[in-house]
């Protein structure tokens, strides 16, 4: 939300001040695997999905621009998603879906020898795939670095052309308390994801469930095997495989729900939990996983937010009413973004920030705001 706060109000002066004690990308949002499309599992077009999908890709390409020439390792890698059909039904409602997908993020269905075309050893249950060739695979922390490094630059850009004076500042730093922020901003966000509820004014009162998720790394030893292809498919099935190169994947991923480890550390115990029940699932697909050697585990924290009419969507809005008081401050909440906080942020940050610099929660659309009637 960085971006659009700094380029909507250009004219404004404006200091943004992050409070994140790990760092940009450090929590779970920089742990995900990256898949990043606009379909649910079913191949369904999200909600608002186009508008979340445009707004990504112009993100994209403005973290790609914002890093230096020299800078090697990937932020982005477009090879395209594969989804095997697993069964029948599933077969049917995919294919009904893929008619509805977006001019810009296709969905072909494929059979297994165009699949083995782009995947040598794949394997299909149901001789059919579905095949995203604009979906893309992301490094989470990378992208998020980047794009925060871009929003530092249109800043300074800003400040130095003469529009209104931008500082951007992170802190390393813990919050304990909402109220502590009363009186220094005009507006206070909170980006805490499943910590939201830590603080003690939102203790109970937000609609969320947690889930650790734990993601562990492969590679494919020197002597085993054949690379995988340089533009081959990243895998999303019962498990999912995000490929980072022709020997490096990270698979993923467990759902422990109602966990409150939000520690990106996996025990040995936690990592072979996870991979018993990870590898028989991504061999189903991609037998020559036995390959592949376990190299670490890292695990991230989700916030998944309440079922609604449209799906499960994130948490926005105005929260004064909900930490009750009357604040000179007002204090909003960005959150419950789950497993789809890469496909959000861009579009769900240009509103909130919108919504901010005018102060009218009108301006979010009523679906994402609903949550506050619900009763905790």
């Amino acid at each position: 939300m960085f971006w659009p706060t700094i380029s909507s109000g250009k004219d404004l002066g404006l200091r943004i001040d992050i409070f994140d004690e790990v760092g940009i990308g450090g929590g779970a949002s920089g742990v995900s695997g990256g898949l990043l499309h606009p379909y649910s599992p079913k191949g369904k077009l999200l909600w608002r999905g186009a508008e979340c999908w445009n707004e990504c890709l112009k993100l994209l390409s403005i973290a790609e621009a914002a890093v230096p020439q020299n800078f090697n390792e990937f932020i982005v890698q477009r090879r395209g998603i594969l989804r095997p059909a697993m069964n029948l039904k599933n077969l049917l409602i995919l294919n009904d879906n893929a008619q509805n997908c977006l001019a810009s993020c296709r969905i072909e269905t494929i059979n297994q020898d165009a699949a083995q075309n782009l995947t040598p050893n794949l394997c299909l249950p149901f001789n059919s795939a579905f095949y995203m060739p604009e979906a893309v695979n992301i490094h989470p922390q990378r992208y998020l670095q980047a794009l925060f490094l871009a929003c530092e630059n249109l800043g300074k850009e800003l400040s130095n052309s003469g529009f209104g004076l931008k500082e951007l500042r992170l802190h390393k730093k813990s919050i304990h308390k909402l109220l502590d922020f009363e009186g220094e901003y005009d507006a206070v966000v909170v980006c805490l994801g499943a910590k939201a509820d830590l603080l003690p004014e939102l203790s109970g009162r937000l609609p969320l469930r947690t889930c650790r998720g734990v993601i562990a790394h492969l590679q494919l030893p020197d002597d085993m095997g054949e690379d995988y292809p340089d533009h081959g498919p990243s895998i999303l099935s019962d498990a999912w495989l995000a490929f980072q190169g022709p020997r490096s994947l990270y698979m993923g991923s467990t759902w422990e729900w109602k966990s409150r480890n939000s520690s990106p550390n996996v025990s040995a115990d936690e990592s072979s939990s996870a991979l018993q029940e990870l590898l028989p699932k991504a061999n189903v697909i991609y037998p020559a996983i036995k390959d592949w050697t376990f190299t670490g585990a890292k695990a991230g924290l989700r916030a998944m937010p309440p079922l609604t009419p449209h799906g499960s969507l994130p948490l926005l809005g105005c929260i004064n009413d909900v930490i009750g008081g009357n604040y000179a401050c007002n204090f909003w909440l960005f959150g419950g973004l789950g497993s789809r906080g890469l496909l959000y942020h861009g579009w769900l940050g240009k509103l909130i920030a919108q919504a901010i610099l005018c102060s009218n929660e009108e301006m979010i659309p009523t679906e994402l705001t609903s949550w506050k009637k619900i009763k905790q």
